[in-house]
């Protein structure tokens, strides 16, 4: 009767921690009360893999974001939260909107690229918002910062535009790739100093295909560019390439949406195992904000490819990528 008693509460214990994610790597450990979104992959020369990520504040007002945040591990297990690497409040151009960042190394410097803005979003009168956002750049001599605004405005002021993705080449050349308002699916140059933009926006071929989008991550593997976005702003979707402004083809989905809910990601390789870093929208019972059914929370997947270098549909996991010491030590 012991045995069977023992045995009960082994099988409670079991199920109250798979409730509570006891075992799970999905989402990442970042810190007991933090929300964060939009995670970009970067790894540098130290070995470690970053994370820059946006900052969902308690309960905030329709994306309301003030900083952005960065986190750092060598096992995608343990981060190390290196806490808010720059802030609105440090602009004189803007003062909210604090959106999905990437970042870059060269010239020996780092540069975060980062969406911010002013004004409101009148959801019931469109016609009445005010609501404007550009894209900034920030320089830094450490990949935690701090991180300083040089140029002290944005790179352009129209088209409103959000979601940079800086891509640098093997020549060295970097790529600005954006979510604009009616210039999606262009390009700009980054000048050498990192400090500008070079020439004209360049309206990419997409082979036809062009669907409402957000988010952009473009990266390269062998011969092949990769142009990643949640399609419809839910499922991400590629195209490929053997140049980083195309002509692009397009390839479909290789992650289904979930809970009518946007996706943002990153896609980059790390000890010889593609990792995709996404955001979910999940229940989060410990929030203060009750009328909030779901909150964002950044989660990390493997990413595998076949012979011909297509990308292999990803499912979400509640393991994710836990046993990444293990497989990285077997390469």
């Amino acid at each position: 009767m012991l045995g069977f008693y023992h045995l009960i509460v082994g099988f409670i214990l079991i199920n109250l921690c798979l409730i509570n994610n006891c075992f799970a790597a999905n989402p990442l450990n970042l810190g007991a009360h933090i929300r964060t979104a939009d995670p970009s992959g970067h790894v540098w020369q130290d070995g470690r893999m970053y994370i820059y990520t946006s900052h969902d504040q308690e309960c905030q007002l329709d994306f309301w974001m003030k900083d952005w945040h960065v986190f750092s591990s060598i096992d995608l297990v343990n981060w190390t939260a290196h806490g808010a690497i720059f802030s609105v409040d440090e602009l004189t151009w803007a003062d909210n909107y604090a959106w999905a960042p990437d970042a870059a190394y060269k010239n020996g410097k780092y540069y975060l690229v980062f969406p911010a803005g002013t004004g409101h979003k009148d959801r019931v009168n469109p016609k009445n918002s005010t609501k404007w956002m550009g894209i900034g750049i920030a320089e830094s001599n450490s990949p935690t910062g701090p991180f300083v605004d040089k140029i002290g405005a944005p790179l352009w002021r129209h088209p409103y535009a959000n979601d940079p993705s800086l891509f640098i080449d093997d020549d060295g050349q970097a790529y600005l790739y954006f979510h604009a308002k009616d210039q999606d699916y262009n390009v700009i140059k980054m000048a050498d100093d990192m400090r500008s933009t070079q020439g004209h926006f360049i309206k990419m071929d997409m082979g036809g295909h062009e669907p409402k989008m957000e988010g952009p991550w473009v990266f390269k593997r062998g011969q092949y560019y990769y142009y990643t976005m949640p399609e419809n702003n839910r499922e991400l979707a590629y195209y490929m390439a053997t140049s980083p402004s195309g002509p692009w083809q397009y390839k479909g989905v290789f992650m289904a949406q979930e809970h009518k809910s946007n996706n943002h990601h990153s896609i980059v390789e790390y000890k010889g195992q593609w990792i995709l870093f996404y955001h979910r929208w999940l229940a989060t019972p410990e929030s203060a904000c009750k009328a909030r059914k779901r909150q964002r929370h950044s989660a990390a997947e493997y990413l595998h490819f076949n012979a011909d270098g297509t990308i292999k549909p990803v499912k979400r996991t509640l393991n994710g990528v836990d046993d990444f010491s293990n497989l990285s030590k077997n390469k």
